[in-house]
């Protein structure tokens, strides 16, 4: 089954996404099979008290609240007028924050029953003056999070222990199952000296969450957004995690992390052997 696990639509407030229509009928032309659409999740209220830096990363970062009910309203309609060409999921892609487990697990009370698929991903660290996005741009990532934690060493560690505190997180029985882009701490790597090496304290810690992956019968997001961002042009992950997830047997899904109708299906050839 030709399956894209992560996409977005017209709701997403950054980049121009064209009418999720559109986007699924591209999907039907290029031969899938299945597709998820992953929108991402309300941020949590009250999450303006622990933002800082550039204010558009927090006002574009996700569907407001009340936009909910009408994606959801919108997207069932979809599912329902192209059922006998593709399977439709709906989901989200949900942002995990430590502060606001309680307020995560609530909204998943309310609309996870309307769910059947969805994405667990970290776009926020702890940094200079509070939470700081690390993937809006490499400014707002090395100021924010690099600088202030003193090294990209330092700031894959303080990732990697968020993605791993997601998947431990209790988040109710609606939590999404799979982990998004776990690499995404590198996207401007080529910005940085020496930014492409782990250090063996890094590379435990992704062993560890690796094999924290397995055990919980998690799957991974294996995006291949990444091969078109200047300073990666990789996917997410890399391909030695990759390597190390097929040995630890654990599932992998493509996602063209679908913001435009060109992105659909986008390097689906690239990652293929590993699927």
């Amino acid at each position: 089954m030709k399956r894209d696990g992560h996409t977005h639509t017209e709701f997403c407030p950054h980049g121009k996404v064209e009418d999720t229509e559109l986007l699924i009928q591209r999907a039907i032309r290029l031969g899938f099979k299945e597709y998820s659409i992953t929108e991402h999740a309300p941020l949590p209220t009250g999450i303006e008290k622990f933002a800082a830096g550039d204010s558009e990363v927090w006002t574009t970062a996700s569907m407001a609240l009340n936009d909910v009910d009408n994606y959801f309203r919108r997207m069932n309609e979809l599912r329902k007028k192209y059922a006998s060409d593709i399977i439709i999921h709906i989901g989200f892609e949900l942002d995990y924050f430590s502060e606001f487990e309680s307020w995560t697990r609530d909204f998943l009370v309310e609309y996870g029953p309307q769910t059947d698929d969805g994405i667990l991903s970290v776009h926020f660290l702890e940094g200079d003056g509070g939470l700081r996005g690390i993937d809006y741009s490499f400014e707002e990532y090395k100021t924010g999070v690099v600088d202030y934690l003193g090294s990209v060493e330092k700031a894959q560690k303080c990732y990697y222990q968020k993605v791993l505190a997601s998947l431990e997180a209790d988040l109710g029985p609606w939590k999404p199952t799979r982990l998004g882009h776990i690499s995404l701490c590198q996207k401007f790597e080529q910005f940085f000296d020496d930014a492409t090496k782990y250090s063996s304290e890094n590379h435990a810690l992704v062993h560890t969450l690796l094999t924290s992956v397995q055990q919980e019968k998690y799957s991974l997001d294996l995006n291949t957004a990444g091969f078109y961002k200047q300073g990666y042009q990789q996917s997410y992950p890399q391909v030695w995690i990759t390597k190390k997830a097929v040995e630890f047997g654990i599932p992998l899904v493509y996602g063209s992390d679908t913001h435009s109708l060109n992105d659909v299906g986008q390097s689906y050839n690239k990652i293929e052997q590993w699927l």
